[in-house]
């Protein structure tokens, strides 16, 4: 393949441009903000589950609660009967007694059911102090996600102005260089880690890095300045410059 010296030193400057793109994909992908958000997303998931347990806690707890002040007022609510009918004098003696003995039952029983309430009141007072600090803990990392997530909106949005420049300067180089040496090296670059066309400086190719061999060295220094030469090595464009040590 041929093409004017020239035009194949553009390969440089669009491989300059192709090399910053993907610099900022990379950049893109591999923010630290990625990381932090899924640590945390799974810290506000795991948290957020914890909360939920100890809510249920506290809601089981008050169903408790209620249960035993319905007991509770059914035996006052007996009790104050009871010592209505007692206060009255309505009744035989027998009838009477009989009442005196309940009323004293209802009052142990009530005494008892208080004793259970007042402990799952402390039980709930107890568990609601462990939903508190659970909120707490989720408001705490949901506000750093959140910072996170702005964080990592603000980057993309730069990398996306940044990556919005680098095509725009990338179209007129492209359209400079024509169809077929385009088409090569846009199918090095794939295969290439994303690098299609290098620089030989100092004998050596900026693509893998190796210093060119004797024979290799021959062929690329008789080879005709507007002939597209290759690095045996990588397959890459070699670019001859000024700097190539030919």
């Amino acid at each position: 393949m041929k093409a004017d010296p020239f035009v194949q030193l553009r390969l440089l400057d669009l491989q300059a441009v192709d090399t910053a793109l993907g610099q900022l994909a990379h950049k893109r992908s591999h923010l630290p903000e990625h990381a932090e958000i899924t640590r945390l997303s799974a810290g506000l998931d795991s948290i957020t589950g914890e909360r939920a347990s100890a809510q249920a806690e506290v809601d089981d707890l008050d169903r408790d609660i209620k249960r035993y002040e319905g007991d509770i007022d059914q035996v006052r609510q007996r009790a104050a009967r009871n010592q209505a009918r007692l206060d009255s004098g309505q009744g035989s003696p027998k009838e009477l007694e009989a009442t005196q003995h309940e009323l004293t039952s209802l009052g142990r029983r009530q005494a008892e059911l208080e004793d259970t309430e007042l402990e799952l009141m402390e039980k709930r007072e107890a568990a609601q102090v462990v939903v508190a600090e659970v909120t707490a803990r989720r408001d705490h990392i949901a506000t750093e996600l959140q910072a996170a997530a702005a964080r990592r909106d603000a980057l993309l949005a730069e990398i996306a102005a940044e990556e919005e420049k680098k095509q725009a300067a990338r179209g007129p180089i492209a359209l400079n260089v024509p169809a077929d040496l385009l088409a090569l090296y846009e199918k090095i670059r794939k295969s290439s880690g994303g690098i299609g066309a290098a620089m030989l400086r100092a004998r050596r190719c900026e693509g893998c890095r190796l210093e060119l061999s004797g024979g290799d060295l021959a062929r690329v220094r008789t080879a005709a300045p507007d002939e597209v030469v290759r690095c045996e090595e990588c397959r890459r464009i070699l670019i001859r410059t000024g700097e190539s040590g030919l």
